[in-house]
């Protein structure tokens, strides 16, 4: 039950950081992988600098947007390149 969570999280993790940073969304699947891995990178981060990013759904939500949004600036800087 808990991966469903995990993808549920990622999917509106990757569609908030879609529609926050310009460019739209990204298509089901590549909201679920940029919303997966931002927050794998979310988590890391906020561990890194000793933030936290609360409990419970909300604070996973915060926590996977702001590394999905960390993730799409990284791979806009990359693809200029």
């Amino acid at each position: 039950m808990e991966f469903v969570w995990f993808i549920l999280v990622g999917l509106v993790a990757g569609w908030l950081a879609g529609m926050l940073v310009k460019g739209g969304g990204f298509g089901i699947v590549g909201d679920i992988i940029i919303g997966v891995v931002g927050a794998i990178l979310g988590g890391f981060l906020f561990g890194l600098l000793g933030f936290s990013g609360g409990s419970g759904l909300l604070g996973s939500i915060v926590v996977a947007t702001v590394g999905a949004i960390v993730l799409i600036f990284l791979l806009r800087l990359i693809k200029r390149k």
